[in-house]
């Protein structure tokens, strides 16, 4: 099969936030598979490194007729004029053509932070120190995700590692289409509410395709033109209202740095 006949594939997730508890275990799951060191004692929501926030919002209304929602926030995975891809000066951004992944590229990066300051969604992070784990931790790291140093940006690239491991496992069939039960990011696996649907946006048969066409669906910002490949449903309006404000870190905000 060559280039040209490759199945062109958009990967996306549909997050339901009716469903979205604030558990935490999301973040919890990402970090451990994507090597993310634990934060130092002075660590603040600045300076602490996450590929994904939950972030806590209410409807502003007292108790007890106050509603709270969870909304779980990553790279949005940008399709169009992505901003962090225009603004690299030294092409440590990359959009995959074969799968539609916003890919960072830290050996690239220089750390000037420009993507940090385009991304709308304040979904990168920058590496202050070096990574480092409690005694003995160390060996329990992932081996198909390598470290980062310091000095650069990092950000949620849909499990990377475990794209690289269903493409070796299609390759040993002689295939170069991945089976969709081995490809399935950390986060998605470790909710316990089943609240995070991935796939290819492509795939009209995948159920995050059907999810990201319900009248439920919504996305961040997508007044900005950038067509987030991040889905989020929810049937109340508060919530869909809030897709059309921007994101401020606040002190509700559950992080892992």
């Amino acid at each position: 099969m060559d280039q040209a006949t490759v199945k062109q594939s958009r990967y996306g997730m549909a997050i339901d936030l009716d469903r979205c508890t604030g558990c935490g275990a999301c973040l919890m799951a990402c970090a451990v598979e994507n090597n993310v060191s634990p934060g130092r004692p002075t660590v603040n929501e600045r300076t602490g490194t996450t590929w994904m926030r939950v972030i806590e919002v209410q409807d502003g209304r007292a108790f007890p007729a106050a509603e709270t929602a969870f909304i779980p926030m990553m790279c949005q995975q940008c399709e169009e004029e992505t901003p962090c891809v225009s603004v690299c000066p030294q092409n440590a951004v990359e959009v995959d053509p074969e799968t539609g992944i916003v890919g960072q590229i830290p050996q690239r990066c220089l750390g000037c932070r420009y993507c940090m300051t385009a991304c709308p969604y304040h979904a990168r992070y920058y590496n202050w120190w070096d990574p480092q784990w409690p005694e003995g931790m160390e060996k329990a790291l992932n081996p198909d995700v390598a470290p980062r140093m310091r000095g650069v940006v990092e950000k949620c690239n849909f499990c990377h590692g475990r794209l690289h491991d269903a493409r070796a496992k299609a390759a040993a069939k002689g295939s170069r289409e991945i089976n969709p039960t081995d490809y399935i990011p950390a986060c998605v696996e470790s909710c316990p509410v089943q609240a995070i649907t991935f796939g290819d946006l492509n795939d009209e048969a995948a159920d995050v395709a059907r999810q990201a066409k319900s009248e439920r669906a919504f996305r961040f910002l997508s007044r900005l033109g950038t067509e987030p490949k991040v889905y989020y449903l929810s049937g109340r309006s508060w919530v869909q209202r809030l897709a059309d404000r921007e994101l401020a870190r606040s002190k509700k905000e559950t992080v892992h740095g």
